[in-house]
């Protein structure tokens, strides 16, 4: 009996992989449009008088482009890594994850995540409804609230700056 039940969760667990797709495609960004889009995030920053750091991740969230400004602070470089690896990896941008902390509508334990760090300033990159990769900017002061972060006004710009790019190629 035992026998049979095996070969039956065997032939039913075969007759589900054939239904299963074992390779898929996804997009990513260029070196090149990351950069772009991280330097006119530190220029948009720039030119309302700040000097910030600029992280761009990939979809698996490791580093692709990267500039600090030279009066940027000593914390700037690993907060904006930081932060473009949370709106990546959680997959929302991380002033909206410190609001629904702050509202408790997520758990407590999301901003103990290794790495994560849920202030304003980390930005979802999409591509045709597929994230890309995220964008971190560190060194502005905050905002009014978390949500309208001036380091997430200086991502989002760099974000525009590539929209196109992203949309149509």
């Amino acid at each position: 009996m035992l026998r049979f039940v095996a070969i039956s969760l065997l032939a039913v667990s075969l007759a589900h992989a054939k239904d299963e797709v074992s390779m898929y495609t996804f997009r990513t960004m260029s070196v090149e449009l990351a950069s772009k889009a991280a330097w006119h995030a530190l220029l948009d920053c720039r030119k309302k008088g700040y000097s910030v750091a600029v992280a761009v991740v990939d979809r698996g969230g490791n580093l692709q482009a990267f500039y600090r400004d030279r009066f940027a602070g000593p914390h700037t470089p690993e907060t904006a890594i930081r932060k473009a690896w949370t709106a990546n990896s959680f997959r929302q941008n991380t002033g909206d994850l410190a609001s629904f902390l702050q509202k408790g509508t997520i758990p407590n334990q999301v901003q103990h995540n290794p790495g994560a760090l849920l202030v304003g300033g980390g930005v979802i990159i999409e591509s045709q409804g597929q994230l890309v990769g995220g964008i971190g900017v560190s060194g502005a002061p905050p905002g009014k609230s978390e949500r309208d972060s001036i380091d997430g006004a200086c991502a989002r710009a760099g974000i525009a700056v590539i929209q196109d790019s992203l949309e149509f190629d």
